[in-house]
Order: C-alpha cells, then structure tokens, then sequence
C-alpha cells in the first residue's frame, strides 16, 4: 500500500518548489501571458531547482532516479503559479524522459547528459498532429525505411511543438510499420521546416509552433529502443499523469482565489461565502480536485512500481481532470462575478488556461 507522507527529501523538494511558484512564477504570470513570451531569466531559475537533473540517474550525469510520484507532487506545485511558466521549464523533459524510458543504453548515454549538465536548453518533442480525431496511436505523420536500409525518412506535419523555433533537438513522433515510434532529430534536420508560431486561447506565454517535416531522414540507430523500438504505453502514462497533475494545481489555485474573494467580498451586506449556493458551489469544487488528485497519486504510484494497469490509470487521471479544471475554473469565474471576467484577476487567465487540458497531449512527462 503506497503512503500518502511524503519523503524528506520529496518534501525538501515540493518546499522549494512552492516558494519558486509562487514567488517568482505566480507574480510573472499575468505580464507574461499579456506580453507573449516568459523571461529566459525566469526558466532559468526553475531550471536551476534540478527537478529533471534529480530524475536521471549518475549513469547519465544526473543525480537521483526517476519517480512519477515526486514528479506529480512537483508539477502540481509549479502549475499552481503558473501553467505556461512550469510547461516552459519542463520541456527538456519532453526529450529526455522518452529517452531515459525506451531508449538504448547507447541512447541514453549520448543524448541525456548534453540537456542537463548545464542551462536550461531548447530540447523539446512533437507529438500532436492537426486532427479533430488525433489519436497517438494512429498518427499521419510517417516513418519510411530508405532505399539503403540506413535511414527512416520522415514526412508530415506536428503542431503544439513548445521552442520548435530554436531547438536543440526533437524527438518526433511517427507511424513506423503502423506502429508509433519516437525518433530523435537534430534540430537542424534538412527538410525540417518550423511554423509560425500558433496563437492560442490560453498559454499566450509559451512558445508554440507547427512543425512540417518533408523528407527528414534520420539514422535508424536514431529510433527510441534502436532496432527493436519501443512501447509507447510508457511515455504516454508518463504524459498524461503529469497533465493531470497539472489540472490540479491549476484548479487549486482557481479554488484558493475563489475562496478569498467570497470571504473577503460583500453583496447587500453579506460576505458572498455566505451564501448558502456559493457554499455549495466550493464545497463541490474541493471535492472534485482531491477526488482527481488521489486519482493522479494512485497512477503515478502505479508507474513507479511498474503495474500494467499504471497506463490505464493515468490515462482516467486526466480524463477526470480535463472535466474538473473546466469546471472549477469557470466557477471560480462566477464566484467572482463581474470581477472574474477582468483581468485585474487571474481567474479568467487560468480557465483560459484550463480549458487547453484536453488538447495538451504529450506536452509534459513525469
């Protein structure tokens, strides 16, 4: 039975972090979003905290091992200040954590330590494809073998690809065989063409791009797993748990708000908590998010101690809390009345925000 007390050194962690996403991401967030792009200076600092260093093993030049229970308790705690600031840090992760999951030892040994030995560098990954029916089990992007038997060639288009336009290195995701697969591709890839960047209702802070791939030939030792590839239940669990980690946090910090406004604000004379709907509507609120944060924990658990049904749980996870951000950040909306339609509050920011879960596939892993 897994413990609901945090290690020492979880705790250490989650305590840094939480100074860190309140103190520096939560005051930047609204100039940020209103101003489109992230001080570098502020990645740098979140970067700084060593959450991705402290999950790769010495092997690798990191400093720990890999724990999908710490890395929810984190995430959650950094989306909580702000979503577009934590999906901002932890984009090198969208590279090194399928590495460190399906790669060969060769893999790992070659492209982990490059992104954590320093600064905080653009490695990032394209999943998502411009599909109403995206599924990444059947993606439209495809991975040929070449005539020379040396090669997979690449061709189709991504979207939602976080710093495509100054990356290091990708990891694309493909229909190889049928089959999906992660394939690592130089940032300078011939064929390899970025989009302009995408403008989206939410995360107006974070840079997002399409990315088109036109006869990109990559290495077949350059495929997740080498010869024999790779199962994708792994990394899409490892995705979706932190999503839903995040959901969480994001929705906390629209309940907390919520919660002061009503108890600080005064309608003909009573304070709006005092209301016997407004009461309920809070009440139903918290319910939901620690109804979907054990949920989150649960999965996460699972996926440390390696249970074939961790996928499926982690998959629930975010399904439950695609429908509970949606919904607490909207009653977070309505419990501030006019107020939470301006943005002198941060409430309409985070169901902006909020309202993105269900298309976020593969935009952060634990």
């Amino acid at each position: 039975m897994y413990s609901f007390q945090p290690s020492e050194e979880q705790q250490m962690l989650v305590d840094a972090i939480k100074r860190y996403a309140m103190d520096d991401l939560r005051a930047a967030a609204r100039d940020a979003d209103e101003e489109g792009q992230l001080p570098p200076e502020l990645i740098e600092k979140g970067w700084e905290l060593g959450y991705l260093q402290a999950s790769i093993p010495e092997d690798y030049f990191g400093f720990g091992e890999r724990s999908a229970v710490t890395g929810v308790l984190a995430v959650e705690e950094l989306a909580y200040g702000d979503l577009s600031g934590t999906l901002a840090m932890m984009t090198p992760g969208l590279f090194t954590t399928p590495i460190l999951l399906a790669g060969s030892e060769e893999q790992k040994k070659e492209f982990i330590p490059p992104v954590i030995e320093m600064e905080w560098k653009a490695y990032t990954a394209a999943l998502m494809e411009h599909s109403f029916d995206f599924d990444p089990n059947e993606l439209k992007t495809v991975a040929d073998a070449d005539a020379d038997g040396d090669s997979y060639v690449l061709t189709g288009e991504k979207t939602y690809v976080p710093f495509a336009d100054g990356a290091e290195a990708f990891i694309v995701y493909a229909a190889l065989d049928g089959v999906t697969q992660g394939l690592i591709v130089p940032g300078d890839a011939e064929g390899l063409e970025v989009g302009e960047r995408q403008k989206l209702l939410g995360l107006n802070a974070l840079p997002l791009y399409s990315l088109k791939l036109e006869g990109v030939r990559v290495p077949k030792a350059n495929r997740l797993g080498g010869d024999e590839g790779h199962d994708m239940a792994p990394i899409m669990a490892a995705a979706n748990v932190a999503l839903a980690a995040m959901a969480v946090g994001v929705s906390k910090a629209a309940l907390d708000y919520a919660i002061e406004y009503a108890k600080d604000r005064e309608v003909f004379g009573v304070k709006v908590a005092q209301k016997q709907a407004i009461a309920f509507l809070i009440a139903e609120m918290g319910t939901e998010i620690e109804a979907i944060r054990l949920l989150a924990w649960e999965a996460a658990w699972m996926i440390d101690e390696g249970m074939d049904e961790a996928p499926k749980l982690a998959y629930l996870a975010l399904s439950g809390a695609i429908d509970t951000t949606m919904m607490v950040t909207d009653r977070a909306v309505q419990i501030l009345g006019g107020h939470g339609y301006i943005r002198e509050h941060p409430v309409e920011m985070w169901m902006r925000n909020g309202r993105g879960f269900a298309t976020f596939s593969g935009l952060a892993m634990v």
